[in-house]
Order: C-alpha cells, then sequence, then structure tokens
C-alpha cells in the first residue's frame, strides 16, 4: 500500500496504480468510512489529479506558446480569433500552471503515513501510559497532525478520529 501510494503521487492520473492500491487496500483489516466532500472539492481534485505535475507544467507552455501565435498573428481575422482564444489560453496558462503547484505541493510536504506495524494502540496522549483509544493494523492510510515531536505522532483517520501513534509504527508516504 505504502508504495503504491508514493507511485500515485507521482502519477495521479495512473489508472492501473488507482486499481492495484484499491485491491491491497481491500485486504486491510480496518475499514474506515470517510467524512464525505463537498462535490466541488471532489470535482477539483479528479481535474488536478487527472496529470501528473509534468505534463500540468507541459500545457502550460504548449498554451502560453499558442497565447504568443495567436497574440502575436498579422491577419485581420487571426487577431480577432486570437483576442478570444488569446483570453482562453491565458486562463488555461494559469490553470495549468496553479494545478502543478498544488501537486507539487503535495509531493513535498509529506503529510501522510501508511501503518506499518501488524498492530498499534492510538494513544490519547504520546505517551505508553496515555489511554488507549482504537487500535489501528498494518496498511491504514493516516494523516500526520502533529510531526514535531521525534518518538510519537499525532495523526488523524479519514473519519475524523484523532490520537498518537509510536513513530516506528507508520512511515511517511
Amino acid at each position: 500500500i505504502l508504495n503504491y501510494e508514493r507511485a500515485l503521487l507521482l502519477e495521479p492520473g495512473n489508472a492501473d496504480i488507482r486499481a492495484n492500491l484499491e485491491i491491497a487496500r481491500s485486504k486491510t483489516i480496518d475499514k474506515v468510512i470517510p467524512v464525505p466532500e463537498v462535490f466541488f472539492v471532489s470535482w477539483t481534485k479528479s481535474l488536478i489529479n487527472c496529470l501528473s505535475v509534468d505534463a500540468w507544467a507541459k500545457l502550460g507552455i504548449v498554451f502560453f506558446v499558442l497565447l504568443l501565435v495567436f497574440f502575436f498573428s498579422k491577419q485581420i481575422m487571426g487577431k480577432k480569433v486570437g483576442f478570444i482564444a488569446g483570453i482562453v489560453f491565458l486562463v488555461l496558462v494559469i490553470l495549468s500552471n496553479v494545478f502543478a503547484a498544488q501537486q507539487k505541493g503535495e509531493l513535498m510536504e509529506c503529510n501522510e503515513a501508511i501503518v506499518l506495524a501488524p498492530s498499534v494502540t492510538v494513544r490519547s496522549t504520546p505517551s505508553e501510559s496515555g489511554t488507549s483509544l482504537f487500535i489501528l493494523h498494518e496498511g491504514r492510510k493516516v494523516e500526520i497532525k502533529d510531526n514535531s515531536m521525534r518518538e510519537w505522532k499525532e495523526i488523524r483517520l479519514e473519519d475524523g478520529k484523532v490520537g498518537w501513534v509510536p513513530a516506528s509504527a507508520i512511515e511517511g508516504i
């Protein structure tokens, strides 16, 4: 699961990686029901993840070159079409660069991890004496909320549950 998640970060639009990740996730013990997102957030994430960072950057360059071609057209009809096309290509250049920056940020920040220990007890405080909240098993994806301590990490599950786990039990994606 860890390696499929890493591969998905590098190629978010790859259907084979997604299918294999879902197969691997179906074999995990923990079944967490995520909190549903607002529809336009899901659409935006799907649009951003349909291409990789490099593909969005290349697309931005192509749109910029097309913008320049239409902008410097000598024909009257070309200038009329070029004005409208220029506005469209300018918007596309901006969007493709924003999408590439968004994906690069996700690659660089690494605030998600996978539980690698066969089972780990999630605690209410960052110590072994903390109250046991629940148990996570190998393969569960978690979000790292607090990464400031060396030995303990505060995590959040997709369903909103929060707690502390030993840093040795998880590995960042």
